[in-house]
């Protein structure tokens, strides 16, 4: 039987098949991992065939692993230089981001983005907490609306208090497989919930001596959303994260998952331009003609420079 994974739990799955019956699965003993070099052999979102076991469980052998047509990794949290796949099979992604309590960093964001456009997943950005805003806060939301519209992301202003912008992200769910992801204590499950209710995921807020969310999911986990006519698809929530670190993406290559660079790809004097300190370098004298905006600039020496440190 062919069927999805909704849940992993480590060496446990949870799998719903075409006939939206859902099995409890494992891993067949001899199963050949030949090639899988991440953290995690499977992932929510893989697709995989299922033979029941011979008892009254609902428990199944997982004995293969169809090809994904792409995923989203992550360094591992507790393998440095291993990778982590978040989810697989996704139709796009979904990233929450807060201005205040907590704070999400650009540079998290711009590794986010790099990812999806390294695994060619359309990425949206969900900014949250929008009552919380106050000068400061209006304003950094208006200057990077402005710098990420440029180069082609959308953004979604959005509120779970207040209610703005919901309407607007549950219109771009239906008929998609959506990633969900942030920091802890953005507010993605009580998004979540407050689009739809009858999943009654836990929330918990910010810790108070130090600012930074606290982890109410474990694990990734897909949920079929509610049917509203034609097909409502499907969200994966996923557990907070501190920090994302890229992997399996070179310093050569980094540059090509910037939009606003790639625009500028093969027009500098050097074909290995890093776009650093060469002379003839495009892309830096296109930050300097305002065409590329220097936080987004900044942002990939950071990146950059934490690629060779790790020797990626």
């Amino acid at each position: 039987m062919t069927g999805k994974v909704y849940k992993s739990t480590g060496s446990w799955y949870v799998v719903k098949t075409e006939d939206h019956a859902t099995w409890n699965a494992r891993l067949r003993g001899t199963f050949k991992l030949d090639g899988i070099t991440s953290t995690n052999p499977l992932a929510v979102g893989d697709d995989v065939e299922i033979e029941p076991e011979n008892n009254d469980e609902n428990t199944a052998l997982i004995t293969e692993i169809h090809s994904r047509k792409n995923y989203i990794n992550r360094q591992s949290p507790s393998h440095r230089l291993q990778h982590h796949i978040v989810a697989a099979n996704i139709d796009q992604s979904l990233l929450v981001v807060t201005l205040k309590e907590p704070r999400t960093s650009q540079g998290f964001i711009d590794r986010w983005l790099a990812t999806c456009e390294a695994y060619h997943v359309p990425a949206i950005l969900l900014f949250n907490k929008s009552d919380l805003y106050r000068k400061k806060e209006e304003e950094r939301y208006a200057a990077w609306k402005k710098m990420y519209e440029h180069i082609g992301y959308r953004l979604i202003r959005m509120s779970v208090h207040t209610g703005e912008g919901l309407d607007e992200v549950r219109g771009l769910l239906a008929g998609k497989i959506s990633l969900l992801s942030g920091h802890s204590g953005v507010g993605k499950s009580s998004f979540l919930n407050a689009l739809f209710p009858g999943l009654r995921l836990k929330t918990q807020g910010v810790s108070g001596w130090s600012g930074k969310g606290i982890h109410t999911t474990t694990f990734a986990e897909m949920f079929d959303l509610p049917p509203d006519g034609g097909d409502p698809g499907r969200i994966i929530d996923t557990p907070g994260m501190r920090e994302f670190g890229l992997v399996d993406i070179s310093r050569q290559e980094l540059s090509g998952y910037f939009p606003e660079m790639r625009a500028l790809a093969g027009q500098c004097q050097f074909n290995n331009c890093l776009h650093l300190e060469e002379p003839g370098c495009k892309v830096k004298q296109a930050v300097i003609d305002g065409q590329i905006d220097p936080e987004r600039y900044e942002s990939y020496v950071s990146i950059l420079g934490s690629i060779e440190e790790n020797n990626y």
